[in-house]
């Protein structure tokens, strides 16, 4: 016999959005499973701020486009009043991902891309990644910290670069739950004249890679883009993985080069961090450089293994700071990791571990120019 949920243990959600439609759908999906449990639902931005301090739910599912009170302002009010995890509904819209961000960067846990009112079959397509969702939601450490701080650029620290062996001639970043405020707090501290470039997989909805890309262009010193077509990696920027798109590198002569492809397909997610790291242990050897970050699962372990084994050199954000301590646990008990570290030090790790390689290249340019 089944043993009935306790329902003292289940997750209660907050269901806060204007369409019926998508209240229902979401209730369904949430209550299908019996850890989970619909408490309430709010359908405007003052209704929710109501109905948070009368619930006290554990979990709030909030859309961004609601009336007499936008999404924005609802996120802002409850994490100054009454703080909890919120994961956002998002339209696929330019402005809806723009917003999407923005609610990210005000403390948001994450995000669910939102179908179109006419995708009435696709409602469902979301529906495991929301279940993973609101759990990592409900067991993540809660109040985490607010906006990404504006930092100095990082600075090596001294004690490191004596164990690294090999200098990295290339940085692979892989990441998911709570990626895009930990990489705006790295990258946003790595100098423009950074002497490697750095490959990024963060698990993300097809429709915001460009947009998020963007976003961290206009934030930090190094150059970030998107990657749109096969091309030379150069140091000093950041190529950010599309959704849906595996990135694999490759070496013809001197030059190094990133590719994308559907193939392999069956892989968890697209991109895969495993795919990107096990490409870059093959091509780079012991000249590679890999970082796990925050995220749920176990992708990206594999080959964090691969680097290590391959002589370079590997660094996995601590428990303590991440939203969700998936990926780097799975590196961590696969004995993948050289180095732990907590995400405001993951900047100087990179740093301390590749700069010895940007006084070599000033030094070569010393010579070069006395000939």
């Amino acid at each position: 016999m089944t043993q009935a949920p306790n329902k003292s243990k289940l997750i209660r959600v907050l269901i806060a959005d204007d369409s019926s439609v998508m209240r229902a759908a979401l209730s369904r999906m949430i209550e299908s499973d019996p850890e989970i449990q619909v408490v309430g639902y709010a359908v405007d931005g003052v209704d929710v701020l109501a109905q948070t301090k009368a619930l006290d739910p554990d979990v709030v599912t909030l859309d961004i486009e609601m009336p007499r009170m936008n999404g924005l302002e609802a996120l802002a009010r409850i994490m100054a009043e009454s703080p909890r995890p919120i994961i956002m509904l998002s339209s696929l819209t330019r402005q809806g991902t723009q917003s999407t961000f923005e609610a990210l960067e005000r403390g948001a846990f994450d995000f669910i891309p939102k179908p179109g009112a006419d995708a009435s079959n696709g409602i469902f397509d979301i529906r495991n990644d929301l279940l993973a969702k609101i759990k990592n939601a409900a067991h993540a450490p809660w109040p985490q910290g607010g906006p990404p701080a504006r930092k100095a650029p990082a600075r090596a620290a001294s004690n490191l670069s004596a164990q690294v062996q090999t200098l990295p001639a290339i940085v692979a970043i892989g990441t998911s739950t709570g990626g895009p405020k930990a990489l705006q707090e790295v990258l946003s501290q790595l100098p423009a004249q950074l002497p490697t470039g750095v490959l990024i997989v963060q698990h993300m909805p097809v429709g915001f890679t460009a947009q998020f890309a963007d976003r961290l262009n206009h934030l930090c010193a190094v150059a970030v883009h998107e990657v749109k077509r096969e091309e030379t990696i150069e140091p000093g920027t950041v190529y950010i993985a599309p959704a849906g798109l595996h990135m694999t590198v490759s070496r013809s002569g001197a030059q190094y080069r990133i590719q994308l492809s559907k193939s392999p397909a069956g892989t968890l997610h697209t991109p895969s961090v495993d795919v990107l790291m096990h490409s870059v242990a093959r091509v780079y050897g012991s000249q590679a450089m890999g970082v796990i970050l925050t995220g749920m699962g176990s992708d990206g372990a594999q080959g964090m293994k691969a680097i290590r084994d391959a002589g370079g050199w590997t660094i996995g954000q601590d428990a303590e700071s991440c939203a969700v301590y998936g990926m780097p646990r799975s590196a961590a008990e696969m004995d993948a990791l050289s180095r732990v570290a907590p995400l405001s030090r993951i900047a100087a790790e990179i740093m301390a571990a590749v700069a010895p390689r940007s006084n070599t290249a000033a030094a070569g340019s010393l010579v070069r120019g006395a000939r």
